[in-house]
């Protein structure tokens, strides 16, 4: 989106550096008046000595003439005031053109780099946020901001990357059952000896592949909505138990666990916890399912639910192939397996990416540990019903007249 300024360029702008050489030059000239309104004062008081003489006392100048005393004073005293006036205006001028000129140039180069913060900035597009300012002056303030932007400039561009990488594989995983589906469809069709048979296989082919597609979507749009309520307050907020969401993707995946013949060990202890329900059963069912798609044949699923004074926690385990300890960060990013990107046909990639969103939402964290001789074991840890509030709402109904 393109912004356009309509407000017309002002003829006289109040810049920074101006207010400061304005601000300096006033301190200058003011500073200057003082000292000189001082120095008028001191030579006023410290010029008349024939105040301590009689009246009418006559002195000889050095020419011989005689005059008056008191009158001699008066005409010393206005010379030099007259004097000092003069010169000290003259004087004041002088150092407070050169004072502002000055500070002018100090203030441009003081500002020199806010001036390199703004054309970066305006410079900035989606290709070229590798600039940097690379401020190297004195360790103050402006290099504080300096180095304050180029950190926010490498924050924007880690996010532009993960954004553009995140919709590259949005876009591989959902062309990828569209191309099934019409690869199927178009082969089936150009088949002119095509049967009922072939259509049915098709058929289902079709529908596997739509299913696929139809998962991914919906699991794309879980994710966008449980990171738009990350850091903001849920919309439902209502007593629900971890263990119930265990209990039921233990159930959803039953088949798949006889399949696979898994033993699977749970320990579930009440869980308490306030949110939203269906939030939180998407949890455990996430993990339930990774640990059940990511195991071997024979292979051990644990599950551990609990709760302390302030905390309640999820604890999934499963055994199978072996992941990097230096891979499990990345495990929570969208579309990563294993530590890889867009590789395997088992899921699409999103499940710890929507558990991590929803611990985000609800104030809590998850981590995990990649266990020696494979596996993963994944600890997911809530506010405990007990510290949480209950989100309510009341509307009173005011009755009509």
């Amino acid at each position: 989106m393109t912004v356009y300024d309509a407000r017309r360029a002002a003829l006289f702008r109040p810049t920074l550096r101006l207010r400061l050489t304005l601000l300096n030059g006033i301190l200058l000239v003011g500073a200057g008046l003082v000292l000189v309104v001082l120095a008028y004062i001191l030579v006023d008081s410290a010029i008349r000595p024939a105040d301590e003489l009689q009246p009418g006392t006559r002195i000889v100048l050095q020419d011989g003439t005689e005059v008056d005393a008191r009158q001699w004073q008066t005409e010393l005293a206005d010379a030099a005031e007259w004097e000092l006036v003069t010169r000290g205006s003259l004087a004041l001028l002088l150092i407070g053109a050169v004072g502002v000129a000055g500070a002018y140039v100090v203030a441009g180069r003081a500002l020199r780099p806010l001036q390199k913060v703004t054309t970066t900035a305006q410079r900035l597009t989606g290709e070229t946020l590798d600039a940097r300012i690379n401020y190297d002056g004195a360790d103050d303030e402006v290099s504080e901001l300096a180095k304050t932007f180029d950190a926010m400039l490498d924050r924007i561009g880690e996010a532009f990357d993960t954004q553009k990488r995140f919709v590259a594989n949005a876009s591989h995983e959902l062309r990828t059952p569209l191309a099934v589906m019409r690869t199927e469809v178009d082969v089936t069709l150009d088949d002119p000896d095509a049967d009922v048979e072939e259509f049915r296989r098709m058929a289902n082919v079709v529908r596997d592949a739509s299913m696929r597609a139809n998962a991914l979507v919906e699991s794309l749009l879980l994710l966008a909505r449980t990171e738009a309520q990350a850091g903001r307050r849920l919309g439902r907020k209502v007593p629900t138990d971890l263990a119930t969401g265990v209990t039921v993707a233990m159930s959803a995946m039953g088949k798949e666990i006889k399949r696979l013949t898994l033993d699977v060990t749970t320990d579930l202890a009440p869980a308490r916890v306030v949110g939203d329900p269906g939030l939180l059963e998407r949890l455990a069912g996430n993990l339930v399912e990774n640990a059940v798609r990511y195991n071997h044949l024979s292979g051990r699923i644990w599950v551990r639910t609990g709760t302390d004074d302030t905390l309640a926690w999820l604890v999934v385990g499963n055994t199978g192939f072996e992941v990097d300890p230096a891979d499990v960060p990345v495990l929570f990013e969208p579309f990563r397996r294993g530590g890889r990107e867009r590789t395997g046909a088992r899921g699409s990639g999103l499940g710890l990416s929507i558990v991590r969103a929803v611990c985000e939402a609800h104030g809590g964290g998850v981590s995990a540990v990649a266990l020696d001789g494979g596996g993963l074991e994944v600890t997911v840890s809530l506010p405990a019903a007990a510290v949480t509030p209950v989100l309510t709402g009341t509307a009173t109904v005011k009755p009509t007249a």
